[in-house]
Formats: structure tokens, C-alpha cells, sequence
């Protein structure tokens, strides 16, 4: 099974630093969490990350991935904009059409920000995902759509944070298991209504720089999608919403 570890900025990121490399065929980080382990594969940023904060060395089996490769990749899953436009998600989509793995398992994306102490294990951030933007008017149905995206093309995804999370993926654990038949049980009529609601829209941007058209976008248009992939997305995932 071709298991990809994500790891994302949050401060419990840093809990992947003791998990065997055995457990992850694939290591990608995305913005400073490549700073989390030394031996990851995949660094995944976007345009606006300060050339001082990429490594200075990139060892044999690592590569960068920027804009020009998962924009690209992005747009197969229908854009920016129905996924939802931070690095999360980008990174996630990335790695489902590159690896086209078994399993993602995501740590230290779980896009919540305490009002006291660090944001990120590197200190303090900007709570990127809870920005207004017109792609992110509910976190969790974007993790619905994406959840939804990987079943589709025979992958599982998981959570490996035991904190509150935006993300209402199944929680696992460092060592690969299976899902329950609970977890696969999507609603195949609430997604097909929602892939159609989105070509009906027809919200895409090639370039990916989607905000340059956000005055065009009907949120109450968004709404009703995200109403949609969350209703898609098995019960056992929505049912503490």
C-alpha cells in the first residue's frame, strides 16, 4: 500500500519527528514544515514563501514542488476554487494525482489556531485558512470534496492529530491500517449533484490566481456546494457537525 505522510505547520507537527520512516513510502511537507524531519521528498509552496525560508541544500530524493507543478495538478480536480485555496488542500490534491497513493495521512493540518501561545511549531503565523475567501467558506467541506475525490480513485485518508481539527477525516494513527466500511459509505447521489452544480457554475481558473475573479463568484453558490459535499461525505464523518 503507498502510504504518503503530509505534514503541515500546526504545533503538533512535530510529534512526526519520532514516527519510523517505515510506516510512509512518501514524506511531503508544505511551507516551513520541511524544517519537521530531514528526510522528506516533497516540499510543496506557494509563490509568496520567502526565498530565505526554502532549505539552502535539496538532497538526492527531495524535490520542490511550486506553483508551476501543482496548479497543473490542481486543475484535474475541477480548480482552486471548488477545493478550496490553502496549502492544505493544494498540497493534498498534489499528492493524490503524483502519487496516486493508497492512503494520505495528514499531521499538523488542522487549521486551528489557539488565541494564546504558538499558531505553529515554529512560533507564531498567519491563520492562513480563515482568511474570507471566497473558495474557503467552510473548511470542512472542502476536506469533504477531498475525501470524497480520494475514495473515488481508491484512496483512503486520515487524520493522525488527536486535537480539535477543521479536518473530519477518520483519525489514525502512524502505522497503516485500513478503514472501517463506515468511512466508504458515500453518498454517490449527493456527489453527482454536486460535480453538477459545479460545471454548471463553470468556476475555473487556468492560472490558479482565482482571486483575481472572486467579484464574480456568487457565495451563495459556494454555500450550497459545500451543503452538498458534506451531505456526499460518509455520515459517520458528519454526524458531530
Amino acid at each position: 500500500m503507498t502510504r504518503v505522510l503530509l505534514i503541515g505547520s500546526a504545533p503538533n507537527s512535530i510529534i512526526a519527528r519520532k514516527w519510523d520512516r517505515k510506516n510512509f513510502d512518501n514524506i511531503s511537507a508544505i511551507n516551513n514544515a520541511w524544517r519537521v524531519r530531514e528526510d522528506w521528498n516533497d516540499l510543496i509552496y506557494p509563490h509568496d514563501l520567502l526565498p530565505e525560508r526554502l532549505p539552502k541544500k535539496i538532497k538526492k530524493g527531495q524535490q520542490l514542488i511550486d506553483e508551476k507543478k501543482f496548479v497543473p495538478a490542481q486543475n484535474k480536480y475541477g480548480g482552486f476554487i471548488y477545493a478550496g485555496g490553502t496549502m492544505a488542500f493544494t498540497a493534498a490534491y498534489w499528492i493524490l494525482d503524483y502519487y496516486r497513493p493508497k492512503q494520505i495521512a495528514f499531521i499538523g493540518c488542522d487549521m486551528v489556531y489557539p488565541k494564546k501561545g504558538p499558531t505553529h511549531f515554529y512560533g507564531s503565523g498567519d491563520p492562513d485558512p480563515l482568511r474570507d475567501d471566497i473558495s474557503l467558506t467552510s473548511l470542512e467541506a472542502c476536506a469533504a470534496r477531498f475525501y470524497i475525490f480520494a475514495l473515488q480513485q481508491g484512496c483512503e485518508t486520515v487524520n493522525l492529530s488527536t486535537l480539535s481539527s477543521r479536518l473530519i477525516f477518520p483519525r489514525g494513527s502512524e502505522t497503516a491500517s485500513r478503514l472501517p466500511s463506515e468511512f466508504l459509505a458515500i453518498n454517490e447521489k449527493a456527489s453527482k449533484a454536486a460535480l453538477k452544480l459545479e460545471t454548471e457554475l463553470g468556476y475555473f481558473v487556468q492560472s490558479g490566481r482565482y482571486w483575481k475573479v472572486s467579484n464574480l463568484i456568487d457565495r451563495k453558490q459556494m454555500r450550497k456546494l459545500d451543503e452538498l459535499w458534506l451531505s456526499a461525505a460518509p455520515e459517520a464523518l458528519t454526524k458531530h457537525l
